[in-house]
């Protein structure tokens, strides 16, 4: 057995919080700041095995073939939908009828999809800017540039989709408007 230096995790009986208290004032924000992401991804850690458990019959080789099929799937979509702007298009040939839709101006299913984005994607002053395209699994994100008209600051939006049986199945959204000013120097993108 090899000797320990001392330290928090040497001290007898010591619990965790014991420590922090001769620790540098400056550093102590940073840690509390780092145990309280630890505690929160702790449930989330412990949901993901859960799942994983659930699915014990997928293999590492199992997903990484079913997240290239989805990002080939994604990547068609996106460029039909977004770049393209042929939205029934790229409805009916992607995404299931029975379509999830969690964005609260639009309803469930394909059909009303379209009818809610069709008139907005064939205005030829909307732009949509694809930016990134990050897929794992049976899950997706796309990450925009959208503007109303070119004189727009536009917003960051992400839509994020779940894929089922090579079809996409739900749809949630997430937009930021892009601010006149910013608290820092970086970009949105």
């Amino acid at each position: 057995m090899t000797a320990r230096a001392p330290g928090p995790t040497s001290r007898p009986g010591a619990r965790d919080t014991a420590w922090r208290a001769d620790m540098n004032p400056i550093a102590r924000p940073a840690l509390a700041m780092i145990m309280g992401t630890l505690a929160f991804a702790q449930p989330v850690a412990s949901q993901a095995r859960a799942v994983q458990t659930t699915h014990a019959t997928t293999t590492a080789k199992d997903h990484a073939a079913l997240t290239a099929r989805n990002r080939a799937i994604i990547t068609a979509f996106a460029h039909q939908f977004y770049t393209l702007r042929q939205v029934r298009a790229a409805f009916d040939a992607y995404v299931a009828p029975d379509y999830i839709q969690h964005n609260p101006g639009l309803a469930d299913g394909r059909e009303a999809a379209v009818a809610g984005l069709a008139t907005m994607f064939a205005d030829p002053g909307h732009s949509f800017e694809i930016r990134h395209i990050v897929v794992d699994g049976d899950l997706a994100a796309v990450h925009l540039f959208v503007k109303p008209d070119p004189a727009a600051r536009g917003a960051a939006v992400a839509d994020f989709y779940r894929l089922k049986d090579g079809k996409i199945a739900e749809h949630w959204d997430v937009i930021q408007p892009i601010p006149a000013q910013s608290a820092n120097s970086h970009p949105m993108f």
